[in-house]
């Protein structure tokens, strides 16, 4: 099974990635990850490896000449075993033959569908594809020294080829020679800026040289990474890659040109002459890294030593990295030696080549989304635009607005409103919240200073966080204001916002909001003051405030979740803060065994649901049986977590995202998993009947493909396993079983499951009990409706309607002769079309009737301005 690996949001993360002792021991213990693997014959061992992002091919390369090239196909039946949850398929397997010596450089040009391969000997072979196979196009070979990258250009019109003695070549696709030059400078890695105006050339000496695209000299790039470099002789840059903006950016001004060494440092770049880099030391021994297809991730791969005292081992691994240099994962990848990596198309599996095997990993992106009122929200790029936008998507309606939103942090949402924290583009440094409806218009906001890098909501309040401090925004509604009523004025008194330090909750005293004013500068830095309301804390020293506002925190915030009466906030070093809300006093506090970065509150408010960094999911009991307030771990671990939803309707109902499967937990206890790759947006929403017991998720992978029309396909419904068990018993087996097994396992739905049913079989007194358990008046006085009712062509005709099968209820009506009941149901609806049909079919209709049908039709067409 391919690893699942999934990514916590950047900004939850430091630039560093070298791992301290503590990090190394719980790197110790992480999840034993599971990877898919295609074995090269006869052991061969593997050098180089390139994926087609656009035609999906695999071409890997090796010794002795091993060329192959490979490529998965997914397909199921089954559409909730869609993108990741897919079975895969070899569907080729080819052998090119033609090299002797070891690959050393694979490219792909996915618009002409070529290959370009190269080997030990300095042989280069074009390939191209040709009824259903890949045969030798065109070949060169220099015969004076080995070719060390060759570079495509965005448009794949012009090739790069560079040589280790200096020699650089640029021909066209057609395999004609456009220019050459002699650098007389050993030379290992070329790539093109995304305009194909320059060619940026590394050398052997660790510099980085900038040309123009026909050969002159331009300028160089200002190296800062090498500073202070332990160790003896040169790094050799092992990777020069620039993102070329095809799929849009993350951010405006995203850095995308990186430069890799082989002693782990790596510096990336906004642009050739960007001054002010982003400086990244991995700790590691890098050989490859690879933007990802929209330039939100790159991936290095390597060797990490890890353990002490003569202990020493090395470690295939592959650190995941924002464009701003953040850490964000590190996956561990068996065997002794690693030596390329490549992504998918889509970003959603990367290979990687290790010894003789190609391993495949999946890859589960954090995106920004959320899901409310019906809505789903989700942030993507547009390739046609520098700044990303919001789709707020209505699934039941099939509804869609789009809105542009420059630099978005996160999103989070309770009720029927979400939360948008964004960052201000200029040098002002301020950050805003932005609270808007389904549709996505702001209804309230707020302008602040302290960076949001973590986000939760409930009904009434946001609360945001900062690595260092904590900041409360009880936020207003058009309900809320309504039933405050004169209690908040124009001005926005009697708003409550609260911010305190990370370290010094313990000195903030019980008893509600304070009333002492923060100084003018600390009012600014929250947006305080104006028409946006007052801001109050409950120390009455302002400079004391604004001191400890100021200060850093050596065990920042991680992560953070809420509900009505509890907030949970997570650090690094794994200590969890619980707090009362409102009054935002400190209730206890958690020692966890890794760091968190997801926590999940159930329905109750008495249970907590960790995923730590590991993909480790453990259960924490926050009232613990033993000495009240202590809390208790429950006996319960997973690995290789993504995502957790609990039940709105049962404590002890929860559903997690395990790889590809869905488990539903029940007091603890697994269910049948589910083949999936959805994100989880509800879990019986008991507020709508017809979803208790059914777990909703969105296929967000196959709606970023096509981000501005997203189906109902994309949807699906999945059923716990007791409402699949009933309905089971129900078709194959009878009432009376089924009400058994409902009785041993009661739930609301299954009760209506239950009567449904009986009403489909005119089971009235199984039908009324079920109702009455199910507490469903309007069903109860349904089925006393059908005891008045004679004849039994009448009570289906009525329970066809009572299911909203009117077709199936007028058919019924029909074949009694009944026509009078038919034309009213049909009124009932405001069909009046399909009245007017049946008024004309006999004669039990009159003008008046007839008249008013047609009235009914006019009055259809006046509303749509259909004259």
């Amino acid at each position: 099974m391919p690893l699942d690996l999934w990514f916590p949001p950047p900004s939850e993360f430091h630039a560093a990635s070298i791992l301290s002792p503590q990090q190394q021991d719980d790197y110790d213990h992480a999840p034993s990850y599971s990877l898919g693997k295609i074995a090269i014959p006869n052991n061969t061992k593997l050098s180089s490896l390139g994926w087609n992002k656009e035609q999906g091919y695999i071409a890997c390369g090796g010794e002795n000449g091993l060329l192959k090239v490979l490529k998965l196909d997914t397909g199921s039946a089954d559409p909730k075993a869609r993108g990741l949850a897919a079975p895969t398929n070899l569907s080729m397997n080819q052998a090119l033959e033609g090299h002797n010596g070891a690959i050393e450089v694979i490219i792909w040009n996915e618009h002409h569908q070529k290959l370009t391969t190269s080997d030990s000997y300095g042989l280069i072979i074009v390939w191209s594809f040709f009824k259903d196979a890949w045969y030798e196009e065109m070949i060169n070979n220099r015969n004076k020294s080995v070719v060390k990258d060759m570079s495509w250009n965005m448009e794949g019109q012009r090739i790069c080829i560079i040589y280790e003695d200096g020699a650089v070549i640029v021909g066209s696709v057609d395999g004609n020679r456009i220019w050459g030059k002699e650098l007389k400078q050993r030379l290992l890695r070329v790539t093109w800026s995304p305009d194909s105006r320059l060619i940026l050339f590394a050398l052997g000496n660790g510099e980085v040289h900038i040309y123009d695209s026909s050969g002159g000299y331009a300028n160089k790039l200002n190296i800062q990474c090498l500073s202070n470099v332990e160790g003896d002789g040169e790094s050799a840059i092992v990777a020069l890659a620039w993102y070329d903006g095809k799929y849009g950016y993350v951010e405006p001004d995203c850095p995308a040109l990186v430069v890799v060494y082989d002693s782990g440092r790596m510096q990336i770049m906004r642009n050739e002459s960007d001054d002010v880099p982003i400086l990244v030391d991995t700790g590691m021994k890098i050989v490859d890294s690879r933007w990802n297809h929209n330039g939100s991730v790159l991936a290095v791969a390597g060797f990490l030593q890890m353990g002490e005292g003569g202990n020493e081992k090395d470690w295939n691994v592959v650190q995941f990295y924002s464009p701003f240099g953040e850490h964000l994962r590190t996956l561990r990848v068996p065997g002794q030696r690693m030596t390329a990596c490549s992504w998918e198309g889509n970003s959603l599996r990367i290979a990687l080549s290790v010894d003789s095997y190609i391993f495949f990993a999946n890859i589960r992106p954090d995106y920004k989304w959320t899901h409310f009122a019906h809505t789903v929200v989700y942030a993507f790029s547009r390739p046609e635009q520098s700044e990303p936008s919001l789709g707020f998507w209505n699934h039941e309606t099939g509804d869609i607005h789009f809105r542009p939103l420059r630099s978005l942090i996160g999103i989070a949402s309770a009720g029927d409103h979400c939360v948008l924290a964004t960052r201000q583009d200029d040098a002002s440094g301020q950050f805003h919240l932005h609270l808007c409806n389904a549709i996505g218009t702001t209804v309230d906001s707020k302008t602040m200073e302290l960076e949001p890098i973590c986000l939760a909501m409930n009904k009434s309040q946001v609360i945001a966080c900062s690595k260092d401090n904590v900041y409360v925004w009880q936020y207003r509604t058009a309900q809320s204001g309504s039933s405050l009523g004169v209690g908040i004025s124009r001005g926005g008194e009697g708003r409550r916002e609260r911010l305190f330090h990370i370290d010094r909750l313990g000195s903030i005293p019980s008893g509600g909001y304070g009333s002492a004013s923060l100084s003018a500068s600390l009012l600014a830095r929250v947006g305080g003051g104006g028409s946006m309301g007052s801001i109050t804390v409950d120390d009455g020293s302002d400079a004391m405030m604004d001191g400890n506002m100021a200060e850093s925190t050596a065990d920042p915030i991680c992560c953070v979740t809420c509900s009505d009466s509890v907030l949970l906030i997570g650090r690094e070093s794994g200590s969890l803060l619980r707090l009362a809300l409102p009054g935002m006093t400190i209730t206890n506090t958690y020692k966890l065994a890794a760091r968190p970065y997801r926590l999940h509150l159930n329905s109750n408010s008495r249970r907590l649901a960790i995923v730590d960094v590991t993909g480790l999911l453990s259960l924490l009991e926050l009232e613990g049986s033993g000495v009240e307030g202590t809390g208790e771990f429950l006996k319960l671990e997973r690995k290789d977590v993504w995502d957790v939803r609990w039940a709105c309707d049962n404590p002890e109902l929860f559903a997690v995202m395990e790889k590809t499967r869905m488990y539903i937990f029940r007091n603890l206890d697994p269910e049948e998993p589910v083949t999936t790759s959805g994100y989880i947006c509800s879990f019986s929403l008991s507020a709508f009947v017809h979803s208790d017991l059914e777990i909703q998720s969105v296929l967000l992978d196959d709606i970023m493909q096509d981000p501005e029309n997203p189906s109902s396909e994309h949807m699906l419904t999945m059923e716990t396993k007791s409402l699949r068990d009933t309905r089971e018993l129900l078709e194959k087996i009878g009432l009376a079983e089924a009400e058994k097994f409902v009785e041993d396992n009661p739930h609301p739905r299954l009760w209506r499951l239950l009567a449904e049913s009986a009403l489909d079989q005119l089971d009235l007194d199984m039908a009324e009990s079920s109702f009455v358990r199910c507490k469903d008046y309007a069903g109860i006085q349904f089925v006393k409706k059908l005891r008045n009712i004679q004849g039994e062509g009448l009570r289906r005709a009525e329970v066809a309607a009572y299911f909203k099968s009117f077709d199936e209820a007028e058919r019924c009506y029909l074949e009694m002769d009944r026509r009078d009941l038919a034309i009213a149901l049909r009124r009932k609806l405001g069909d009046y079309f399909r009245v007017i049909q049946l008024l004309k079919i006999g004669s039990i209709g009159t003008d008046a009737q007839m008249s008013e049908a047609w009235d009914a039709v006019a009055d259809y067409f006046y509303d749509r301005q259909k004259w």
